[in-house]
């Protein structure tokens, strides 16, 4: 990841193109081009923004088409295997659709912590997550540090 971000910096083009682009319009290498001292500056979190708002939109789009392709496939069916094949992808569907479902929450609540100015800071620490693990996840609340830390517990522990 370093080396990703190095050689960002090295592009002077890069280092200073997100001076006169809108937030929504910044490429990934242009935000990791940036300065630190920029972090979770308007435009990092306009690009986050926009980033979440369209992950949100295609779930609730795929919502829909699984809503539909569910209706469409409730034909009766004579063969048992047959039936037991379109169960099993119905199944499977709205597994999925409980992911994705999951995912919404954590998107509505980054939009909100956006808009409440704790979006990129983690959430035990207080210390910045970073740009390429929010690029990884935007939906990310703690560090990777603090993230370990939870797994190493929990593999220790249970849940």
């Amino acid at each position: 990841m370093n080396a990703v971000k190095s050689a960002t910096k090295a592009d002077p083009k890069l280092a200073n193109a997100w001076k006169t682009k809108a937030g929504r319009d910044l490429t990934e290498a242009e935000l990791l081009a940036m300065p630190e001292s920029e972090y979770m500056n308007d435009k990092q979190l306009e690009f986050f923004r926009s980033r979440l708002q369209e992950q949100k939109d295609a779930l609730l789009s795929n919502a829909g088409e699984t809503t539909e392709h569910l209706r469409e496939d409730t034909s009766i069916v004579p063969d048992p295997a047959d039936r037991a094949t379109i169960e099993e992808e119905h199944a499977l569907e709205l597994r999925t659709r409980d992911r994705e479902r999951k995912l919404l929450k954590k998107i509505s609540q980054s939009l909100g912590r956006i808009e409440a100015g704790d979006y990129g800071y983690c959430d035990e620490t207080g210390e910045p997550i970073g740009l390429g693990r929010l690029l990884a996840r935007p939906t990310a609340t703690l560090s990777l540090e603090a993230q370990q830390r939870r797994e190493m517990k929990q593999k220790m522990f249970g849940d």
